[in-house]
């Protein structure tokens, strides 16, 4: 059986904080899951990072790799890049890359990569001009921005919901075939 490799992309946002058990049923679903943070979202899961780690399998990468250095992950077939938080959008759809998962996440765009994003922003937060602009840049780079009715809803500033991570995951996993 061959297995789909999904690179699993966590900016700072709470859902961040939650990742085990959406990494557990990407591996149900026959991902083999590699995951990327960005750099505050790995100083938020300094601690985690070691059980992070033997969840997948694979070393945790929040910083680009020597030039030279071997790639310590496989291959995505995928990249889900969420909770994507305010900046990422921007920063991806501007073609920022100072950040390692902005800078796979924008290049797998070129390698034609599949790739899901789900946004976690406030509702102040989308209310810039910026943002609508960033979300039909990555659209019209065929990236799959799950953002509005049928994604994520951004929530009122402090107020709590939960993430929809199902979404997220239903969404690569009709990107992708099943691994045979």
């Amino acid at each position: 059986m061959t297995t789909r490799v999904l690179y699993l992309f966590g900016c700072a946002a709470p859902p961040v904080l939650d990742l085990v058990p959406v990494i557990s049923s990407a591996r149900r679903d026959g991902w083999d899951v590699c995951l990327g943070l960005t750099p505050t979202a790995a100083k938020w899961l300094a601690d985690a990072l070691p059980r992070l780690k033997a969840v997948t399998g694979h070393p945790v990468r929040s910083e680009y790799k020597l030039p030279g250095e071997p790639d310590a992950w496989p291959p995505a077939d995928a990249i889900l890049v969420a909770p994507a938080t305010f900046n990422s959008i921007n920063s991806w759809a501007l073609g920022l890359t100072s950040s390692f998962v902005i800078g796979v996440a924008a290049e797998a765009i070129g390698k034609r990569i599949p790739l899901v994003a789900m946004p976690c922003v406030n509702s102040a937060f989308v209310r810039h001009p910026q943002f609508d602009r960033s979300v039909e840049t990555l659209r019209g780079a065929g990236v799959n921005v799950l953002y509005g009715e049928d994604g994520f809803v951004p929530n009122r500033p402090g107020e709590k919901k939960p993430f929809p991570w199902q979404v997220a995951l239903d969404a690569v996993n009709a990107t992708v075939s099943p691994a045979c």
